[in-house]
């Protein structure tokens, strides 16, 4: 499920400047989760998770990849790193 997922959105998000580092899809205190980390050059900041996160929902909404109800939850890893977007 995650490959498929990752294969799905990684050329948009490469395309907008940031690497799709991680998928996560699984249950998180009972309820399904996507988990999506994305990474940049410098620093991840709310912004650029409301963007990727505007980026990816029309994907999945089109291409459905999961059946049930999950929350959808983009996020950074911890610290930058020397991404340069292309």
């Amino acid at each position: 499920m995650e490959e498929k997922i990752h294969k799905l959105l990684e050329e948009d998000i490469k395309k907008a400047g940031y690497i799709l580092d991680e998928v996560f899809y699984g249950k998180e205190d009972g309820v399904n989760t996507l988990r999506l980390v994305i990474d940049k050059k410098g620093y991840i900041n709310i912004a650029d998770c409301i963007k990727v996160n505007d980026i990816v929902n029309p994907i999945l909404d089109k291409e459905d990849p999961i059946s049930e109800s999950y929350v959808l939850d983009v996020c950074s890893k911890e610290k930058g790193s020397d991404y340069d977007g292309q």
